[in-house]
């Protein structure tokens, strides 16, 4: 499959219920890179690095733990850049 990049908006109750912090524990479970924030309008914004299939476990570890609080969830893919070693919360 090869490495790629992809931003994730989760949208639901996903603002101060431990988003930031669980998805960065899930992350350190997977070969994965990138960040973690809040957006102004209420949703959670993940743009996250890897091989895609780390990507997909990533996210359905991150599906999994924070089920009662996702509502839904678009995804864009685009080329893999190297710029992120490890993931993180960002501000």
């Amino acid at each position: 499959m090869g490495k790629e990049q992809r931003s994730i908006l989760f949208s639901g109750a996903v603002q101060g219920v431990g988003f930031r912090f669980t998805a960065c524990r899930a992350a350190g479970s997977h070969e994965v890179a990138g960040y973690v924030r809040n957006l102004r309008d209420g949703r959670v914004e993940c743009l996250v690095e890897g091989e895609a299939s780390e990507i997909d476990a990533f996210l359905a570890d991150l599906r999994q733990r924070m089920a009662g609080y996702v509502q839904s969830c678009t995804q864009q893919t685009a080329l893999y850049t190297g710029r992120y070693t490890q993931f993180s919360v960002s501000f």
